[in-house]
């Protein structure tokens, strides 16, 4: 198996084979908390205008994303794996658009299967690309906004690479160093209050999750779901 690491939107441009998108703050743990708590689907689109006009044409119930970090107006839920903790979305479809994370999902038009990718569910990600056979996989960080590299991703892409390998990281030290990013610094500033301080908490629950989260095409909408 041949295992790339790239970055940012034109990464996930080039990126090829099976494909991770990875965007640990916040989109695709939140996407991964939404699905835990019995959401049927996800639609991944790239502008806060595509998910709308989904919800409004019955297509998507709610809509979930952020701006610059921030919900959007009109939305049901922010960037926020908090909020979704206690959202009801059994059974419920949802959009779902950010700046890094479905962005670069849309972006990855080479890849032979696209995968959602944070620390939630990168031990479940890591042994189905292992199960698939897949001969080539590419990890893609996504950073910020798709423009600038950020550590927690780019550690998640490490990690992820290293499982791959059959290594086993040490979850400890990798979750330290994510805490004391850059990044990590948002989150409980009084300032920025839409960055919630158990975001970050939840962000690095390193594993929790048993299952992945596979993305696949339906009547030309990218389509995330639970697996198994």
């Amino acid at each position: 198996m041949d295992v790339r690491i790239t970055s940012l939107l034109e990464g996930a441009r080039a990126a090829t084979g099976a494909v991770v998108i990875v965007d640990v703050f916040r989109a695709f743990t939140t996407a991964a908390i939404a699905l835990d708590r019995g959401a049927r689907r996800i639609i991944v689109v790239a502008t806060v205008e595509e998910a709308l006009e989904l919800r409004r044409k019955g297509v998507a119930d709610l809509c979930m994303g952020e701006v610059d970090g921030v919900k959007p107006q009109g939305f049901d839920f922010g960037n926020s794996p908090h909020e979704l903790t206690g959202a009801d979305v059994a059974d419920r479809v949802l959009a779902q658009s950010t700046r890094a994370g479905t962005a670069g999902v849309v972006a990855a038009e080479r890849a032979s299967q696209v995968y959602l990718g944070s620390f939630v569910t990168a031990r479940a990600t890591a042994a189905a690309i292992s199960s698939s056979g897949a001969p080539d996989v590419t990890i893609v960080a996504m950073g910020a906004q798709g423009m600038a590299r950020t550590d927690e991703d780019e550690l998640c892409a490490l990690y992820l690479r290293n499982l791959l390998g059959g290594r086993q990281p040490d979850v400890g030290a990798v979750r330290s160093l994510a805490m004391t990013s850059e990044e990590a610094e948002k989150y409980g500033d009084p300032a920025r209050p839409h960055f919630h301080p158990r975001d970050l908490e939840l962000a690095l629950e390193i594993d929790r999750f048993g299952f992945c989260i596979p993305v696949h095409s339906e009547s030309g909408l990218l389509i995330a779901t639970r697996d198994p």
